[in-house]
């Protein structure tokens, strides 16, 4: 199928109407449960630090960096529902709400994620997807993928990310969430400018991660705040890259949803770590951008049940599809 699927080709007014109601409530415990997740972990490393032997403190660390890692992806999921004003009913809370306790403390903006978003939605897989390049290259061989994961768990891939959102702050190249890096002229501009400008688009993490630094000191363990920027840089790219890999790469490059993106199986695992909010269900997201994420679980029941889509693959079978160049070509890495 490569024109666009109408969403009253496969869904009645009222079932679309009754889809794409929202719920206050249900945002609010998205973000309450995700934040409690977040100050559990760093309780349960407090308590029991000082009980453990040094091994016991290794793997007790490694798993509050995973879980942290995926928190944060959470985060991002809900600044994303947000950004498509799908996660609350209430559009303050969706504009300003998510913005400070979701977007803000992982570095990012739902205002400047917006209009960016659409531009993926409206152009997915074609040569104007703004996020194109965080698929580019799939599927490619088992050594390719393993060096982008080592570069993910090294932290290479999180210090560039980090580099590249200074340089964004600072008004030296456009923003982004994707690979791509477009450098903005600087000839005349006063040097004035960078730190005003790195303060006017920096302020919001640095307050709100300064909260977290605040309430962990208050707690007696400001070291723990070390965690949350280790868990930033490290686990947190992989989960990403895993994340956009299952969402787009590999798939065909067509106008439709039910052939451009993909929607994968999660596990309570997988909904940890790379699948938090229903995010897994990408192509029904695709189809109706408006369905909150608690609605998109009966959608796909909905679509699976009058077979306009195929039962989806689980993570590691996207990953064995996306790995197996020799093998695969692009056009037989299906949504199955």
């Amino acid at each position: 199928m490569n024109n666009r699927t109408r969403v009253t080709e496969l869904f009645s007014r009222e079932e679309i109407r009754q889809l794409t109601e929202r719920s206050d409530w249900h945002g609010g415990w998205a973000v309450a449960s995700t934040w409690a997740v977040i100050g559990g972990t760093f309780a349960g490393v407090a308590v029991s630090w000082q009980y453990l032997p040094w091994w016991g403190k290794l793997l007790m660390c490694a798993a509050a960096l995973l879980i942290l890692a995926g928190r944060q992806l959470a985060l991002a999921i809900l600044m994303h529902d947000a950004a498509h004003s799908s996660l609350f009913k209430t559009r303050w809370f969706n504009d300003y709400l998510v913005d400070w306790l979701c977007a803000k403390p992982i570095w990012n903006d739902v205002h400047k994620y917006r209009p960016y978003h659409v531009r993926h939605h409206a152009k997915t897989s074609t040569p104007d997807d703004p996020d194109l390049s965080l698929v580019a290259g799939f599927p490619t061989t088992r050594a390719s993928l393993a060096r982008k994961f080592m570069r993910d768990i090294s932290g290479m891939t999180g210090v560039k990310f980090i580099m590249g959102r200074v340089m964004m702050d600072l008004g030296l190249m456009e923003w982004t969430v994707a690979n791509d890096v477009k450098k903005i002229p600087q000839q005349g501009r006063p040097w004035h400018d960078y730190p005003l400008t790195l303060m006017k688009n920096s302020y919001g993490a640095i307050l709100t991660n300064g909260a977290i630094l605040g309430a962990l000191w208050a707690a007696g363990h400001p070291k723990l705040y070390g965690l949350w920027v280790l868990a930033y840089v490290t686990p947190f790219p992989l989960l990403i890259r895993i994340r956009s890999m299952a969402e787009h790469a590999g798939m065909q490059k067509s106008a439709s949803a039910l052939t451009n993106t993909r929607t994968t199986r999660a596990g309570l695992i997988a909904r940890a770590l790379v699948a938090p909010i229903h995010v897994n269900f990408h192509m029904e997201h695709h189809l109706m951008a408006s369905v909150p994420y608690f609605r998109l679980p009966k959608m796909h029941r909905m679509l699976r049940e009058r077979n306009h889509v195929p039962k989806a693959p689980g993570y590691l079978e996207v990953l064995h599809l996306l790995s197996n160049k020799s093998a695969q070509s692009v056009e037989s890495v299906p949504n199955t």
